[in-house]
């Protein structure tokens, strides 16, 4: 049996937060995905949650994955196996799944619904979507349920019941799942999601889902966070951020083939739409043609961090309409870099009531030493000599 595992679709998501729409680039990895899963003649499609980007989706995202749901199901007679995601909804989800199901397309929403498995003919497949521990608290009638760890125990402990001894079982969830009990490594790599106390960055470690031949994740969007051979991660199938894109991850999708013999998988790169560079150098160097001729320049999308010994370097200059001439106009993100080493403040515990200079040179010290040496200008000074009320009347 073939699956294709994908997750963190988050179709309707904008670059970077800033407006900037994806969905051109999103229609480009889902047709590749579709024909992935036509050659390699799957027998499903995985989507391991946040099908969506936010929980009341713009027209044009449902449109997109209506149209990428059609392909798969009706014209290339594939099933899909999905979760919500902590950015989906729910609720609204939830609409049409009998209906859906009996058409090849099984998404599962609320935690009751997670106890009975796909059965295929070599194949158990549960479907755990995102949940908080209030959920696994009311599912349960429990009130001792206070934490990720607890809920997630139960859940897997009752669905261990269901096993049938003669098939592989598969689960498909949406969690922040570690190696062990520090977790340090997966926040680092959580560089799309927002930060959540409950759920969405509680980890749970991998000893959880021991018992499954293979765990489909999503919700941490670089595969490289997967905490093990068989509990694995498949990454979204863009980048989202400048933080991604500086990590210059490879975004696509695992090919599982399960058997007798065990599990394998493949991952399969899926190509993006426009790549997405970020550049750190001087801004004399951002601007010599030896150096920006080695890029796509207004092919693929930029964010620099321009390295300036002191910013003022750069006063008077329209640094983002030269740099937008050079490498085109989609700057995703420009910040400025000073590399002047500054000495640390040495005014705490300083108590301007005993000092023994006069007010003019206490400000003049207080502005040499929060800029690093700077002194007042001659317009500076009569500023402070006004404010003070020593100027000309």
């Amino acid at each position: 049996m073939k699956l294709l595992h994908t997750a963190d679709w988050h179709i309707g998501r904008q670059l970077n937060n800033n407006g900037i729409s994806l969905l051109e680039d999103q229609a480009h990895v889902l047709e590749q995905i579709i024909d992935l899963a036509k050659k390699e003649a799957v027998d499903g499609v995985i989507i391991a949650g946040d099908l969506y980007d936010r929980g009341l989706p713009p027209v044009e995202a449902v449109s997109l994955f209506n149209q990428t749901l059609n392909r798969l199901l009706f014209e290339a007679g594939i099933s899909v196996y999905a979760i919500t995601g902590n950015h989906d909804s729910a609720k609204r989800l939830e609409f049409g799944q009998e209906f859906f199901k009996r058409q090849g397309f099984h998404l599962v929403s609320k935690l009751a619904d997670s106890f009975q498995p796909i059965e295929l003919e070599e194949v158990q497949i549960f479907l755990l979507p995102f949940i908080d521990p209030i959920d696994a608290r009311i599912y349960y009638q429990d009130s001792d349920i206070s934490t990720m760890d607890q809920a997630i125990s139960r859940i897997i402990a009752d669905m261990k019941k269901l096993f049938n001894p003669a098939k592989k079982q598969v689960l498909v969830s949406h969690f922040a799942v570690s190696k062990g009990a520090d977790d340090s490594g997966l926040r680092e790599q959580m560089l799309s999601e927002t930060i959540r106390t409950v759920g969405g960055l509680a980890t749970l470690t991998s000893d959880l889902f021991a018992d499954f031949d293979y765990v489909a994740l999503g919700h941490i969007h670089t595969r490289f966070a997967s905490p093990t051979e068989r509990i694995v991660y498949s990454g979204s199938p863009l980048i989202f951020n400048k933080d991604e894109a500086k990590r210059q991850d490879i975004k696509g999708a695992y090919l599982v083939e399960i058997s007798v013999a065990g599990v394998r998988k493949t991952f399969h790169p899926l190509k993006p739409y426009k790549d997405f560079l970020v550049l750190e150098a001087s801004y004399q160097d951002l601007l010599q043609k030896d150096f920006y001729e080695k890029y796509p320049r207004k092919k693929a999308r930029f964010a620099f961090d321009i390295l300036v010994e002191d910013r003022k370097d750069l006063e008077g200059i329209n640094v983002r309409a030269q740099l937008e001439e050079i490498y085109g106009e989609e700057i995703i993100d420009l910040r400025i870099k000073e590399t002047r080493a500054r000495r640390k403040p040495s005014w705490a515990g300083f108590n301007p009531t005993k000092s023994k200079l006069a007010e003019d040179q206490l400000i003049a010290t207080f502005f040499a030493e929060m800029t690093g040496g700077d002194q007042l200008s001659a317009y500076q000074k009569s500023l402070v000599q006004e404010l003070l009320g020593r100027g000309e009347a």
